[in-house]
């Protein structure tokens, strides 16, 4: 018998079971369906061997049909966690030429349609500030000073919240594929591929997605790890960091990042040191040792320098009468700590003065040659033994609110501060007087405080954070992309020059898609932009055209 192609053609006619699929297809959900095709692969496969063309595959048009199946397709095995069905789909598609490209088509848009409800339900109003009353999770009734309002501890911002349970949804749908890659999908690379570009892809769509993994970083280094043993903790930042490789705006996570480090240093919030160290090593990775030195110049160099310092300070006044408040000073590389730096106008009681100013005495006698300015906005006082109506308790608060509440200590218990005087006695700059009277009892410039001896609270000492926009308003993040746009115009005219140094001459596009090469990095960046950066750097006399116009060559500059 010939087996050519009217062996073929016959066969297709007469044998193949086509009348079948369809009749299965129609009648039978997606699991059953793949495990009556199995069943028909298995027979037809035997006998093919055997008789006919290796091609010969039955059902291959049903592909799509079968995968997309209301109700039991491959969405509806995945919700319920079929690990035996998803893996029989899979190897089924592996089968035919066409079947795995449909698989990886599938997969991808599943991921892409969860993310986008995930990035959904993380929209929501800008919600700038807010307060904490932690007193060790015990609220606490009234509060140390008064005003019209009554003071009481606010829920942290909702934006907050959705930024944390944003890139925890997101991990979550990450473990998810990883167990169904591993589990049903042999852990087959392309497929593992189009998981990655799936993800990728919704990810990005979240254009908070920089400033909310900032955010989890931040929060679970705070506070969120401290039950979780060293591996537990290891994997939530591998994790992490994983989600961090999906943004393609890696320079605006390096924006929003590293003021948070600063402030857990600062305020003494971080979960650990081997925490730190570890995250540091993870971003070094990812990153480079560019974005980290500066992160390791805060942890490493100033930090520990500072802790000498006070040691040493500390046997200084031992040799001498001890004057003032007993302090701890962070002495801050101004080109490692991302705040801005500049002096307080803050009048200081004469009781912080005498210690600030014995201080900078020791400091400057070690260090010719230096400034010291001081950042009151970043630090905190322990206020102890504070007598009360009923009790007496220890604050912690802000430098501004320390100097506030030392004002009440001449006004007597009856006595009241309206506003006016707090911000002419003391200077503080009216943003920080009302986020630190904020701190301390609701506030209208109009409205007077008293010391409120009625304090009532179980925990002796009481911890009063700052009012603070730990989430960025709509026009605060409008001013980060502002600058976020303008950094990235020096970096991209750097990366042209440096390229076009190395090489001399090259087309135009050549050199944007080296420059593109090169930046992706960092950011995503358009062609378009480069082509103006080129321009600027043409009439800066860094580049020329050539005589072709479609080439550039450098300049050597005198």
């Amino acid at each position: 018998m010939d087996h050519g192609v009217e062996g073929r053609t016959v066969y297709k006619r007469d044998l193949e079971p086509a009348a079948e699929a369809e009749r299965l297809v129609s009648t039978c959900d997606a699991s059953e369906y793949l495990r009556r095709a199995e069943g028909r692969f298995e027979s037809e496969t035997s006998r093919t061997h055997h008789y006919l063309y290796s091609q010969t595959v039955p059902l291959t048009q049903n592909l799509t049909t079968v995968i997309n199946m209301p109700s039991s397709g491959h969405d509806s095995m995945i919700d319920l966690d079929k690990m035996e069905d998803l893996n029989r789909l899979f190897r089924l598609f592996t089968l035919v030429s066409t079947g795995l490209p449909t698989l990886r088509r599938s997969l991808k848009d599943s991921i892409l349609r969860r993310g986008k409800d995930i990035n959904q339900s993380s929209i929501t109003i800008d919600v700038v500030e807010d307060v904490d009353v932690d007193a060790d999770n015990v609220d606490a009734t009234g509060t140390a000073a008064k005003g019209k309002g009554k003071g009481r501890a606010r829920d942290p911002p909702q934006t907050l919240f959705l930024a944390l349970k944003w890139v925890q949804d997101v991990l979550d749908l990450k473990d998810r594929f990883d167990r169904l890659w591993k589990n049903a999908l042999e852990s087959n690379r392309e497929v593992e591929s189009a998981l990655n570009e799936g993800f990728e892809d919704f990810v990005n769509l979240n254009e908070k997605a920089p400033e909310f993994i900032s955010l989890f970083i931040d929060e679970n280094l705070k506070k969120g790890l401290k039950s979780k043993t060293d591996i537990e903790v290891d994997l939530v930042l591998d994790k992490t960091i994983t989600v961090f490789r999906y943004i393609t705006e890696k320079d605006a996570f390096e924006r929003y990042y590293k003021n948070h480090p600063a402030k857990r240093l600062l305020f003494g919030r971080s979960v650990s040191d081997d925490a730190e160290r570890g995250i540091l090593a993870k971003l070094k990775v990812e990153c480079g040792y560019q974005f980290t030195q500066k992160l390791e110049g805060m942890f490493i160099n100033d930090m520990r320098i500072s802790s000498e310092t006070m040691q040493d300070y500390r046997q200084h006044l031992q040799n001498i009468s001890p004057l003032g408040l007993e302090i701890f000073v962070t002495a801050m590389t101004s080109t490692f700590w991302p705040m801005s730096y500049t002096a307080s106008t803050c009048i200081f009681p004469e009781i912080l003065s005498r210690s600030c100013k014995n201080f900078e005495n020791f400091y400057l006698s070690r260090h010719s040659g230096r400034r010291l300015t001081w950042q009151l906005s970043l630090g905190n006082a322990d206020v102890r033994r504070i007598q009360f109506k009923f009790r007496k308790h220890d604050l912690n608060v802000s430098t501004f609110a320390l100097i506030i509440l030392l004002l009440f200590e001449d006004v007597g218990d009856d006595g009241f501060l309206t506003y006016e005087a707090i911000k002419s006695t003391t200077l503080i700059p009216e943003q920080e007087l009302q986020r630190h009277l904020q701190s301390l009892a609701y506030v209208h410039p109009e409205d007077s405080f008293s010391f409120n001896a009625g304090f009532i609270c179980p925990m002796q000492r009481i911890k009063i954070n700052t009012v603070s926009a730990r989430v960025e308003s709509t026009e605060e993040r409008k001013e980060t992309r502002d600058r976020i746009d303008e950094e990235r115009q020096y970096q991209t005219e750097a990366c042209i020059v440096r390229v076009m140094k190395d090489r001399k001459q090259m087309s135009h596009n050549d050199l944007i898609n080296e420059v593109t090469r090169q930046l992706a990095t960092r950011f995503q960046p358009n062609p378009q932009d480069i082509k103006r950066r080129i321009e600027t750097l043409i009439d800066r006399e860094y580049l020329e055209r050539c005589d072709d116009r479609k080439s550039y060559k450098y300049l050597v500059r005198r």
